[in-house]
C-alpha cells in the first residue's frame, strides 16, 4: 500500500425516550406521516422548546460508558442551513460547549488492541424524512414526513484515530454494543436508530499529514459501511496516482452498486453560522447528579465478559455469544441463578434457545420458555427423570406450547428408564436380533458398540437411561 487510510466516525443514535427532546410528541416508529407532530417540531413562529430530562440523563450515561468528562455546563446552538425536511430553518444542537468530551474506547483486532478516541458526545434534535418518488404512491412529487423532527439524537464524534475499514467496524460494534446495553438505544440499524456518517482520508505510508477528506453520509449497515469505505479508499487512491486532487465533499453510498456518489461540497462549521439558541438555558450539571448516573450504569460488556470467564471458567466463544446482547446475558444469569451449573446452562441457552428464536425471529425477550422453565428442565435431566435427548424433544414441545417441563413429560409419558431389568430385556432382544454384529464385535470391532448402544436407545423410543445401558450392554457383548 502506497497510502495509509485515515478514518473518523460520527455516530447518531436515537435515544429510547417516549418523548421528543424539546417538545411532548411521541417518538414512537412507524405512525402515519406527520401524526406525531406539534408546532414547536413543525417550526411554528412563536413556539417554544423544552428540553426533556431524560435526554440529558442518557447523554450522561453514554459519556460515563464512553470514559469521556461531563461538562457542569454545556449549550444548546442553532445550526443553520436549509433543508426541505428541517422546517425551523435550523436545527437545534450544540457545539463549542458539548455536555461530553474527551472519552475513549478499546477496541481488537486480529489479536491487537487499539485506543480510539472520542471528541465529543452532544445532544441534538434530527430532521425530518423526504420521501420520494421511488416509493410506491407518492407518483412524481418528493414528501415530508416530520413525524422524526425533533426526535432525541447523541452524536458520537470520534478522533480519527482508526486505520482500517476493520478498525472501524470493531469501534462502531463496541459503540452500539455500549448503548444497547445502557438502555438508551435500542440500536436498531434498519430503521435509522444507530447510523454512521464515516470521514475518510488518504495519506502516504509514513506521513502524519492527514489527507482531504471525504465524509460518505448516514449509512445504516456495518455491512455498507465498509464497503463505502473500502470503495472510497480505491476511488481516492486513484485520484492521487493520477496526480489529481481530492475534494473534500459529502458522498453518497449506493448500496446497490457498491460505490459512492457525490451530494454537496462539505460545509465547515463556519458555514452553518452557530450561534447560542436564546430559547434554552445552558445545562447544568453537577456532580450528585453524574453521582446518580453512575450508580444507576448497568454492567457493561467488556466487564460482564471478564466476570463471565473469570468466574465462571466458560470458553471465550460462550462468553461472546452470551454477552452479544444485555438480555441474552441476563437470560443466561437468571437461569444459572436457579441451575448453578455455567457450562450445561450455556450450552442450551446457545444451543436449543439461541436455534429456536432465531428460526421463529423472536428476540430472547419475547421467548415462551422462561429462564425458570428452562431450569427445571435441567434439573428434571440431572435427577435422570429424562435423558438429555428426550429433554431437547420437551424443549420443543415447552417452547410450542408454554406449558412446565413436568407436565409435559408426564403427559407423554417422557420419564427415562433406570430399571435395570427392564432395560436389560431390551439388550437382550437387540443382541438376539443382531447376532452377527455381536460376532463381529466379539472379534475386535469395537466401533460397533456405539451400534449396539443406539439400536437400544432406539428400542426404548429415547427412554432407556443412556449410562445404564451402556454400563449393561458392555458386561453383555463381553460376557
Amino acid at each position: 500500500m502506497k497510502y495509509q487510510v485515515v478514518i473518523g466516525l460520527e455516530v447518531h443514535t436515537q435515544l429510547t425516550t417516549n418523548t421528543k427532546i424539546f417538545c411532548g410528541c411521541s417518538t414512537r416508529f412507524g405512525s402515519s406521516p406527520n401524526s406525531q407532530t406539534c408546532p414547536v417540531c413543525l417550526g411554528f413562529p412563536g413556539a417554544l422548546p423544552v428540553l426533556n430530562q431524560k435526554v440529558v440523563d442518557y447523554a450522561i450515561r453514554a459519556g460515563l460508558a464512553t470514559n469521556c468528562s461531563i461538562a457542569p455546563r454545556s449549550i444548546f446552538a442553532r445550526k443553520n442551513y436549509f433543508y426541505p425536511d428541517l422546517p425551523k430553518g435550523y436545527q437545534i444542537s450544540q457545539f463549542d460547549l458539548p455536555i461530553c468530551l474527551n472519552g475513549h474506547l478499546d477496541i481488537e483486532v486480529d489479536g491487537v488492541k487499539k485506543r480510539i478516541g472520542i471528541t465529543r458526545i452532544h445532544m441534538e434534535e434530527d430532521a425530518g424524512k423526504l420521501v420520494h418518488a421511488d416509493v410506491a404512491g407518492i407518483g412524481d412529487d418528493s414528501c415530508v414526513d416530520l413525524n422524526r423532527a425533533c426526535t432525541p439524537l447523541l452524536e458520537v464524534v470520534s478522533e480519527p484515530d482508526m486505520r482500517s475499514p476493520d478498525e472501524a467496524i470493531a469501534y462502531l460494534k463496541k459503540l452500539h454494543e455500549i448503548v444497547r446495553y445502557l438502555g438508551i438505544c435500542d440500536g436498531n440499524l434498519e430503521e435509522g436508530s444507530f447510523r454512521c456518517d464515516a470521514n475518510v482520508s488518504l495519506m502516504p505510508v509514513g506521513s502524519s499529514v492527514f489527507g482531504t477528506r471525504a465524509e460518505l453520509k448516514n449509512i445504516n449497515s456495518f455491512r455498507f459501511i465498509k464497503q463505502a469505505i473500502e470503495y472510497e479508499m480505491e476511488r481516492q487512491a486513484e485520484i492521487l496516482d493520477d496526480g489529481g486532487k481530492v475534494v473534500q465533499e459529502t458522498r453518497l453510498f449506493d448500496p446497490n452498486t457498491g460505490t459512492t456518489r457525490s451530494m454537496r461540497g462539505k460545509e465547515e462549521a463556519h458555514d452553518y453560522r452557530y450561534f447560542p439558541d436564546p430559547d434554552l438555558v445552558p445545562v447544568i450539571v453537577d456532580q450528585a447528579w453524574i453521582d446518580q448516573v453512575r450508580e444507576s450504569l448497568p454492567e457493561l460488556p467488556d466487564a460482564k465478559r471478564a466476570r463471565f470467564t473469570a468466574d465462571l471458567g466458560l470458553p471465550e466463544y460462550d462468553v461472546e455469544v452470551l454477552t452479544a446482547s444485555r438480555e441474552l446475558a441476563e437470560y443466561f444469569e437468571e437461569t444459572l441463578g436457579l441451575f448453578p451449573q455455567a457450562k450445561t446452562v450455556s450450552n442450551w441457552v446457545m444451543g436449543e434457545l439461541t436455534r429456536a428464536l432465531n428460526d421463529d425471529g423472536k428476540e430472547v425477550t419475547e421467548s415462551p420458555v422462561s429462564p425458570a422453565q428452562l431450569a427445571e428442565l435441567l434439573k428434571l435431566v440431572e435427577k435422570g427423570t429424562i435423558s438429555g435427548k428426550i429433554a431437547k424433544t420437551v424443549f420443543d414441545e415447552m417452547y410450542k406450547t408454554g406449558k412446565k417441563p413436568e407436565e409435559i413429560v408426564a403427559e407423554k409419558g417422557l420419564v427415562q428408564v433406570s430399571d435395570t431389568s427392564a432395560i436389560e430385556a431390551i439388550i437382550d432382544e437387540v443382541l438376539a436380533r443382531e447376532a452377527g454384529q455381536v460376532a463381529e464385535y466379539r472379534s475386535g470391532k469395537d466401533k460397533l458398540f456405539g451400534f449396539f448402544v443406539g439400536q437400544v436407545m432406539k428400542a426404548s423410543k429415547g427412554k432407556a437411561n443412556p449410562g445404564v445401558v451402556n454400563e449393561l450392554l458392555l458386561k453383555k457383548l463381553q460376557g
